[in-house]
């Protein structure tokens, strides 16, 4: 095979045009600003801008091996092509899904910062996900769970930590907040004479929380054991892990799958809490925009699944009490 010196040539400006993470110099600066924007101007979570950051540089990174220098490189058919390989690789429609949601906000960003002519991601379809309903607990579980973590308050050595992961799981039913959402509160959130707490949520949304008389006690029996496990390094946390700090995400994790299943029904995470609460007060009467202003939802959407839920549940209830539910 002959190689025309000029392809040589061009590779050499290629990678010395390159950024260090191996990106044309276009591609990376372009990764630069729209991090900033999803961070800074979006208000993003970390979480969030990782992942959409990671994805952005697996999209330039394609372009780039299939011979892209530019932004303008960026079009339709590469993005349906990227999406493609995807699919062929094995990931999941949910997984391609969020990838070309991410790819989206990055054209979309670029289109309006002039760097792109037109906007290719704006026709750009993702696959559909099929939305299985969220797993609940039903009010008998619920209280199973409840007493579960009560219980270990009295068997637990040291008797801190158990009082905290009642607190812990009290709170989350009660309130229906993210693990995130619970990992970041601090004892000033805490309105004890209106029984509420303050939530910074998704985008930098600040949301008023209430609970009741039980996640009230709970909370209050934590803030008599908290300085057990309080250091220097606890700052004004509200929940603390084993050694003083903050409590991290995949700790309250921990906690509710041992709690849950300890209940002796289904072992469930933290957004199984949150589900939980929100069909719970959905059942009992409350008003569906009420739901979502508790839950943080940004659109009424999100929150008319637990409708769903509510539902199924019934149909099932109806179906073994009715006389008239079957046939015979």
């Amino acid at each position: 095979m002959v190689v025309c010196p000029c392809h040589h040539w061009g590779m050499a400006m290629a990678a010395a045009e390159s950024s260090p993470e191996g990106l044309p110099i276009a591609f990376a600066e372009a990764l630069e600003g729209f991090t900033a924007h999803v961070r800074d101007e979006r208000g993003r979570s970390p979480n969030t801008v990782r992942a959409y950051v990671a994805d952005v540089r697996a999209l330039l990174a394609y372009i780039a091996n299939a011979g892209g220098t530019d932004l303008q490189a960026i079009d339709l058919g590469g993005l349906r092509s990227w999406l493609g390989s995807l699919h062929a690789t094995g990931q999941s429609r949910s997984s391609i899904a969020r990838r070309a949601a991410a790819a989206r906000s990055f054209t979309g960003w670029c289109a309006r910062r002039g760097l792109l002519d037109a906007d290719p991601g704006s026709r750009l379809a993702s696959p559909r996900i099929q939305r299985r309903l969220p797993t609940v607990l039903d009010q008998a579980q619920a209280r199973a769970v409840m007493e579960s973590a009560a219980a270990r308050v009295d068997e637990e050595d040291p008797a801190a930590v158990a009082i905290r992961d009642q607190c812990i799981i009290e709170l989350l039913y009660a309130t229906g907040i993210r693990v995130a959402e619970a990992c970041a509160l601090d004892v000033g959130d805490v309105d004890w004479e209106r029984r509420t707490v303050r939530v910074l949520g998704k985008g930098s949304k600040e949301r008023i929380v209430p609970f009741g008389i039980p996640a009230a006690d709970a909370l209050r029996a934590w803030m008599r054991a908290r300085d057990a496990l309080a250091t220097n390094r606890s700052g004004r946390a509200l929940l603390l892990g084993a050694r003083g700090g903050r409590i991290d995400q995949r700790a309250v994790r921990d906690v509710v799958a041992r709690v849950t299943e300890a209940a002796g029904g289904p072992r469930i995470a933290p957004h199984g809490l949150r589900h939980t609460a929100a069909t719970h007060v959905l059942e009992g009467g409350a008003d569906l925009r009420a739901v979502q202003e508790l839950l943080g939802h940004a659109s009424l959407a999100t929150t008319q699944r637990y409708t769903h839920v509510s539902a199924e549940r019934l149909r099932q209830a109806f179906a073994q009490a009715h006389p008239r539910a079957v046939d015979g």
